[in-house]
């Protein structure tokens, strides 16, 4: 990573992106892109693509998805207060007492998640923060007077929290899930192009919308490229802080290396030519089982077009869906050096069948 990429990052964090409105992050992220490759596609929804070799028959996608958690204003109550249902999978537990943006089109009106002093709560039957009894109070004691502000119901709501540096190889700001990711690829390609990196096939840098409520993004832009690999990169948990069961979650800690899964979505031939090129290249790497599915934008691609050969390249993450999501610089750098590797062992037509 250099000091212009580190700088976009924070910019590219620090915007707002929910689901559904990704927008103006990723044209932030095209605009970043824009001297690394080729052309772009764009889908009716979101999805930005950078393209390698548009010409090229053979076509392998690097995917991340640009889509934070949200919420959505669902009920204004006549005495001004908000209450809200979310967009993907906000935590109620960490809402109360934080700060939010609820975007409007006349801008950025600022609210608090309230919640009752100590002093007033029933020790005996105290309440822990839930959907049914969480709310905004954005300083206003009328709905009128709420409307004005131009609040309505569908507005979206997103937390201010920023980027920063915690014992200088920590990056901790919300939505690392998964913007990390889209920049993590942008740096893929930044390199391959700083390194002229002659590829013999088209590779298709996707950063897709929509992840955090069911991959909708990735099921659609997969239908457009109609792509024969996919490497996915995505986060999952670092279970070494409290309160995880590592007997359910398994173990994968930040420090310790990308985590590569096993799950029956992964292609295992391709798997193992990502394990290889760990090895080869001496990346520490950390191993993941899923029962069923990934979770991730891997099992679209994985299942689509008759069968996609894909992979998951995950990034280990402290806290996620809180405001202060955590990841290890380490890391960051070994994940983009491990995609970037293993893309110079795909070559073209590259046959992943088993029965070769």
């Amino acid at each position: 990573m250099t000091d212009t990429s580190l700088k976009f990052l924070e910019k590219y964090l620090n915007n707002a992106a929910p689901t559904g409105y990704e927008a103006e992050g990723q044209k932030l992220w095209m605009d970043y892109l824009e001297p690394y490759v080729d052309e772009f596609i764009t889908d009716n929804y979101g999805t930005a693509v950078g393209v390698i070799n548009p010409e090229a028959e053979f076509k392998v996608v690097i995917e991340g998805h640009a889509d934070e958690i949200s919420w959505y204003v669902n009920y204004i109550t006549d005495d001004g207060l908000i209450y809200v249902i979310r967009n993907g999978g906000s935590d109620h537990q960490i809402a109360t007492s934080r700060r939010v943006n609820i975007h409007t089109k006349n801008g950025i009106v600022e609210g608090v998640f309230g919640w009752p002093a100590i002093h007033t709560r029933d020790k005996s039957s105290e309440q822990s923060p839930k959907l049914e009894n969480i709310c905004i109070d954005v300083g206003c004691s009328t709905k009128a007077e709420v409307e004005e502000l131009g609040v309505h119901v569908g507005c979206v709501i997103t937390y201010p929290d920023e980027f920063f540096v915690l014992n200088n190889n920590k990056f901790v700001c919300r939505a690392l899930d998964n913007r990390m990711g889209g920049f993590m690829i942008a740096e893929v390609a930044r390199l391959l192009k700083e390194n002229n990196v002659k590829l013999d096939f088209g590779l298709y840098i996707t950063n897709s919308v929509q992840e955090e409520v069911g991959l909708r993004g990735a099921e659609m832009i997969t239908q457009r490229i109609k792509p024969d690999v996919a490497i996915v990169t995505d986060v999952c948990h670092d279970t070494t802080t409290p309160m995880i069961d590592k007997k359910k979650e398994g173990l994968t800690k930040i420090g310790d290396g990308p985590v590569i899964s096993y799950a029956p979505a992964i292609q295992n031939n391709l798997r193992e030519l990502i394990i290889k090129t760990a090895e080869d290249k001496n990346i520490p790497f950390q191993r993941l089982a899923a029962s069923r599915v990934t979770g991730t934008d891997t099992d679209a691609f994985a299942y689509s077009n008759g069968g996609v050969a894909s992979a998951l390249i995950s990034l280990p993450l402290r806290y996620m869906h809180t405001t202060v999501e955590m990841v290890h610089k380490d890391d960051v750098e070994n994940v983009i050096q491990l995609i970037y590797n293993s893309l110079l062992n795909i070559k073209n037509k590259h046959n992943f069948s088993y029965f070769n």
